[in-house]
């Protein structure tokens, strides 16, 4: 799979946040790299994630050039349970290839997955070993830290008849499971994730890969990543780089750009996309609290600093939670 997804946005610096809710007072993105978070969007949040990329091919053995574009959108919804996410995850690609004696094109979804997310373990769940009175002891290494976050994925695919990125002329429907891994590292500057993942279950030609993900937080709205994706079936193996960077517009939308490549000629691979991510978290909670208290300010002037105090709070607190 080549499209281009999953990165975390710069709410890295508000990381924190995330031990004891999925939701974030900045959107958490997955894109743009390939590895799918531990964590949610949170209960009752929806998002959406929507890139465009370009795609050049040359394979030595089979003496063809191709090149093209195409489209990849994720919409997640976070449900029933703080750590449950439902996905949906679309990829839609055009290719034009050209050998010595003809020329073709190649035009269908890449991939169809419909699935939903578990957060099975975090491990600074109700953490208590913080020091409110020093910055370096909360953000120095700990060995605490090696433990990760724990979910799981499980969905399905969906390929119609005579889909020429499939292996096979009929259409088909075939199970995805995947177990993903998320360490947090310097106070939330750098963030390690890790996806195994087993794909077409059952069929005549399964798939089975890693994408590993390191990203890192430059500061509140910049942060960059690097990543690592093998997989292996008899249909086709490959191995991936990526490398890219997001930009954070606002506390509900973020931009992103990446390129990624491989290691050999049979066929070589040059990916490059940019996309962006919204998220509507109107229904969520502990915002609309927020919203009524600063509203009851307004009508009430006396009550603004308090509700202003009380706010500040919350946030110097979650710093150190």
């Amino acid at each position: 799979m080549f499209k281009i997804k999953n990165l975390l946005a710069p709410v890295l610096f508000f990381i924190p946040q995330l031990f004891f809710a999925q939701y974030t007072d900045v959107i958490n993105s997955n894109r743009p790299g390939e590895t799918m978070s531990a964590y949610g969007v949170g209960k009752s949040v929806i998002q959406a994630e929507l890139g465009v990329y370009g795609i050049k091919e040359k394979h030595d053995l089979l003496n063809y050039d191709a090149s093209g574009f195409g489209t990849d959108f994720t919409l997640r919804y976070g449900a029933f349970f703080e750590q449950l996410e439902f996905v949906l995850d679309v990829q839609y690609q055009m290719e034009n290839f050209d050998t010595p004696y003809t020329s073709y094109k190649k035009n269908n979804f890449r991939q169809t997955v419909l699935g939903a997310k578990y957060l099975i373990y975090d491990p600074y769940k109700n953490k208590k070993d913080v020091n409110i009175y020093s910055y370096k002891a909360n953000h120095s290494f700990k060995w605490s830290e090696l433990i990760p976050a724990v979910s799981i994925f499980a969905g399905a695919n969906f390929v119609g008849a005579d889909n020429p990125y499939y292996f096979s002329p009929d259409g088909a429907i075939s199970p995805k499971v995947s177990l993903i891994t998320q360490n947090s590292f310097g106070g939330g500057k750098w963030v390690f994730v890790t996806n195994i993942i087993a794909d077409y279950i059952g069929t005549d030609y399964p798939s089975y890969g890693y994408v590993l993900t390191l990203t890192h937080g430059f500061n509140d709205r910049w942060s960059g990543f690097v990543e690592n994706q093998g997989y292996k079936s008899d249909f086709y193996s490959d191995a991936i780089v990526r490398g890219g960077a997001a930009y954070l517009l606002s506390a509900n939308m973020q931009v992103d750009a990446s390129i990624s490549t491989n290691f050999k000629n049979t066929p070589s691979v040059l990916y490059g996309g940019v996309g962006v991510s919204w998220r509507y978290d109107g229904w969520y909670k502990e915002k609309q609290a927020n919203n009524k208290a600063q509203e009851k300010a307004k009508k009430n002037p006396e009550n603004e600093k308090n509700v202003d105090y009380q706010e500040k709070e919350r946030k110097r607190k979650a710093k150190y939670e």
